[in-house]
């Protein structure tokens, strides 16, 4: 639901990459070129960028309110 800290496979720090992958591939950038560019080699990391979708809006909406 939230951007991942780190790579579920190999521990490395992935959050600091989130958000210049997301304005980089929603400008129209190529997902494969923009982790490239990033550093992001292994196939866990970028398998990880890759695949999460931000649900944290649609939860949001179903919070207790006091």
């Amino acid at each position: 639901m939230i951007v991942p800290v780190r790579c579920f496979t190999c521990g490395r720090p992935l959050a600091q990459y989130w958000d210049e992958f997301v304005r980089r591939v929603s400008s129209g950038e190529e997902p494969a070129r923009v982790l490239d560019s990033l550093g992001l080699r292994r196939y866990c990391c970028r398998k990880t960028l890759l695949s999460h979708v931000p649900l944290i809006y649609e939860v949001m909406r179903f919070r207790r309110v006091l």
